[in-house]
């Protein structure tokens, strides 16, 4: 039986840093908001993919229903993004592993979150690209094994501590994909990066 690996969109900051909610920004050169353009990478390299947004994020929403996304409102996104991934997981805790992706993340290759998928399927405990640096990026691929430990996840600092406590466990998986380490907190490196 195929193993159901289930894509995960954080979608719940609050875009102090930019100013607006930054999910809604237009990428320069690109249909569509910052956060259609994630959800479509996810959907694509993941086949599937569950925006976990604010109470009240109609924006987001209206972004993300025609694209395919499921979406799940949950209040525990005024918590932080550990919060946030908990509530993502209990909402599918029957999969059998997930793949964290960030809502402002729009660079990020299909193809590379396809490869983290694979390195699931193949019985990774976490896999996440990681560059020809040795810089790790997004998203990461958790299997089921860490589930009871993605649920008690809370506040803002997400899974760091799972991935600091499973170090050994992380499958690498190279890439030339520079979109993993970039995050856009302004509207500066948003113009910045354009269409890549």
């Amino acid at each position: 039986m195929a193993l159901d690996i289930r894509g995960l969109l954080l979608c719940g900051g609050a875009s102090r840093r930019f100013g607006a909610n930054k999910l809604l920004a237009a990428i320069p050169g690109a249909d569509g908001p910052l956060v259609a353009r994630s959800a479509r990478h996810l959907l694509e390299g993941a086949g599937n993919a569950l925006a976990v947004i604010a109470p009240g994020a109609e924006g987001v929403r209206a972004a993300l229903a025609p694209l395919g996304c499921d979406v799940l409102e949950s209040d525990r996104t005024a918590r932080g993004m550990g919060a946030s991934l908990a509530a993502g997981v209990a909402a599918t805790d029957r999969a059998d592993g997930w793949i964290v992706a960030l809502g402002d993340m729009p660079f990020i290759a299909p193809a590379t979150i396809a490869a983290v998928r694979r390195a699931l399927l193949e019985g990774a405990a976490i896999a996440a690209p990681v560059s020809a640096n040795g810089q790790r990026g997004h998203p990461v691929g958790f299997s089921a094994l860490l589930r009871a430990e993605l649920l008690a996840l809370d506040g803002d600092i997400g899974a760091r501590d799972v991935l600091a406590r499973h170090r050994s466990a992380l499958r690498p998986v190279p890439t030339d994909d520079a979109g993993i380490l970039v995050d856009l907190d302004t509207p500066e490196q948003l113009a910045a990066w354009g269409q890549p």
